[in-house]
């Protein structure tokens, strides 16, 4: 077994760039293994193929508007940061682009809508595997920061909100638990009127989620090795 043995072509224009409206009326495949049979159907029927009793389990971790477009203090220089996670109040790991030009003591500004004071930083540390330790002026990333989309998906999000679940409760994810995108309020009230029951875990989902496997061997624990700290990966960039 090889992991080159899961490689598949995926023309991008398959790539749907913009989510189906409503969100619960995206394409679901139906499995019946009972019969052997597979079925198309619309999410929004999901209360048809459940049964009294049966659980499921919904991950309430929120997106965090975790990109944030800087420029270098006294250079003016373009730089990308994508937060990874929170070390302490304040301080973050991160991933920057270009990350040359992001060394320790280097100062930035990340600019708010409409010309308004943004926030500050400068960064403390290089980490082996190329990340950065930031430390920010305040964390308010829901005036200055930008919901990361995977690195396939090319068209902004017109509504921030469209890349949350709709039960999304507590920050940490760098990205959404995808599987939930579908569900909507009138859904989970089918589901309760069935007799589904329901459980919420908080899993927040890191940048792993989008990077390559490495290993050739699907069977073995991907070795870490020194990165780059730059996001997408080459070989994801359009």
């Amino acid at each position: 077994m090889r992991t080159s043995d899961y490689d598949y072509s995926l023309p991008q224009g398959l790539i749907a760039q913009t989510p189906v409206e409503p969100r619960d009326h995206s394409r679901m495949m139906v499995v019946c293994r009972n019969e052997g049979t597979i079925r198309h159907r619309r999410f929004h029927e999901l209360p048809e193929l459940l049964r009294p009793g049966d659980l499921l389990v919904f991950n309430d971790s929120r997106v965090l508007p975790a990109r944030l477009y800087a420029r270098r203090a006294g250079t003016g220089g373009r730089v990308e940061l994508l937060l990874l996670n929170r070390l302490t109040p304040g301080v973050w790991r991160a991933l920057v682009r270009p990350g040359r030009r992001m060394q320790v003591g280097v100062a930035f500004e990340v600019p708010a809508p409409g010309g308004e004071s943004g926030l500050t930083g400068e960064v403390l540390d290089v980490e082996s595997d190329g990340t950065r330790v930031v430390k920010l002026s305040h964390e308010d990333l829901e005036r200055v920061g930008v919901v990361p989309l995977p690195p396939y998906i090319h068209e902004p999000l017109a509504d921030p909100e469209r890349y949350q679940t709709v039960y999304a409760r507590l920050d940490g994810s760098v990205a959404a638990p995808t599987a939930g995108l579908h569900f909507t309020p009138e859904v989970l009230d089918g589901l309760q009127t069935v007799g589904v029951e329901t459980a919420f875990v908080t899993l927040h989902v890191g940048w792993d989620s989008f990077r390559p496997v490495k290993s050739e061997d699907p069977r073995r624990p991907t070795r870490c090795t020194p990165s780059t700290g730059s996001w997408p990966p080459t070989s994801q960039r359009p």
